[in-house]
């Protein structure tokens, strides 16, 4: 039996478990037959685990009984999200692949984007690079930069969340008080890569996107949280119920039977856009930004600190009807990055059994 061991995000964002569903498709797709999989943390920051990452210890591990190893997919260049030793990565002998990550600017207090405090060093992004047979970047932002520090093998990849279509007879059936809903996907502003400024703004933003809504009568609207730590922030409109779940099957079964997401999130808006629901999309930095943008979905998308979000969002919802042409205009772009995933993982499946046949 081949035995992976995946490397990626483990922590509070819901998000984080529907790119796992869309890696362990492709997997299977790959191999076309059931495989180990072990799945350990990137980093141990969030959690209490003994081994994440890529370290000495999680690399001797993948030398004594592992046959393939993915990075991904995640914001694991930024947000100190990988535990690394880069100087035991010569040392891992299974093939690596790095799939579908970010590494995306933050916005200060001038509405600049500038990089992040905590984003992972170019010689490290570098090491990576060299020691991996394929690197599949997220969106076209992180693919530029790769390119600039002399990273010869990234690919633009795109997200496996955006073909999370497969998955649809298999989510469950949502009652009917929660069918139709009109769902705002909040991230607590505290949260946000952007000035205290328009931190303090957002709050009063959703209430008007509430009363826009209310007006519209689209549906119930509640506010969806994709961790808990958004949930402070949900509580404290009073009146309008917020939904939180762990469950990554019933958080898309939820998005599946909406009537309108209009989302702060980025992995609440793709499975909407794989789903074909209708959603509007608000960004607050460059990884947003940019992953729209490499899914063909650039013009829908709303730049918070360029745009009145209000009236961005009014323009969007007087012309949800258009947004079915430009799904269909989306779908040869589509089509490319699912080529390129396709391939990515044909290829390192060859790698692995070919390795593991010779282990």
């Amino acid at each position: 039996m081949i035995t992976l061991f995946v490397i990626r995000p483990i922590g509070f964002n819901i998000g984080n478990e529907a790119i796992a569903m869309g890696v362990q498709e492709w997997i299977l797709e790959a191999f076309g037959h059931a495989v180990n999989i072990i799945t350990l943390p990137a980093t141990s920051r969030w959690e209490t685990h003994a081994r994440s990452g890529l370290t000495k210890r999680t690399i001797h591990e993948i030398n004594q009984y592992g046959h393939g190893v993915i990075v991904g997919g995640g914001n694991i260049y930024e947000n100190g999200e990988i535990d690394l030793h880069p100087d035991s990565l010569p040392a891992l002998e299974a093939p690596l692949m790095l799939f579908s990550l970010a590494r995306g600017r933050i916005f200060n207090r001038h509405d600049e984007l500038v990089d992040r405090t905590d984003v992972i060093p170019d010689a490290r992004l570098r090491a990576l690079d060299d020691h991996a047979m394929l690197s599949l970047s997220r969106d076209k932002a992180t693919h530029a930069y790769l390119e600039s520090i002399g990273c010869s093998k990234t690919t633009v990849g795109g997200c496996p969340t955006i073909f999370l279509k497969r998955f649809e007879s298999r989510l469950p059936e949502v009652s009917e008080a929660d069918r139709g809903l009109c769902l705002i996907s909040v991230r607590n502003p505290g949260l946000m890569n952007v000035s205290l400024r328009r931190q303090a703004h957002v709050r009063a933003e959703i209430e008007a996107l509430i009363d826009m809504a209310r007006k519209e009568d689209i549906g119930e609207i509640r506010l969806l949280c994709h961790d808990h730590r958004d949930i402070p922030f949900a509580v404290s409109f009073g009146d309008v119920p917020y939904m939180y779940t762990s469950d990554v099957y019933q958080y898309l079964a939820v998005l599946k039977a909406c009537a309108l997401n209009i989302s702060y999130r980025v992995h609440s808006a793709l499975p909407c856009m794989a789903f074909g629901r209708p959603f509007i999309k608000v960004s607050y930095d460059e990884r947003g930004l940019s992953l729209m943008d490499t899914v063909g979905f650039g013009d829908w998308n709303i730049n918070m600190v360029e745009s009145d979000v209000v009236e961005a969002v009014r323009d969007r919802m007087d012309r949800l009807d258009s947004l079915s042409s430009q799904l269909e205009a989306a779908k040869p772009v589509w089509g490319e990055l699912e080529t390129t995933q396709r391939e990515a993982f044909q290829g390192f499946a060859a790698a692995v059994e070919e390795y593991a046949s010779n282990a």
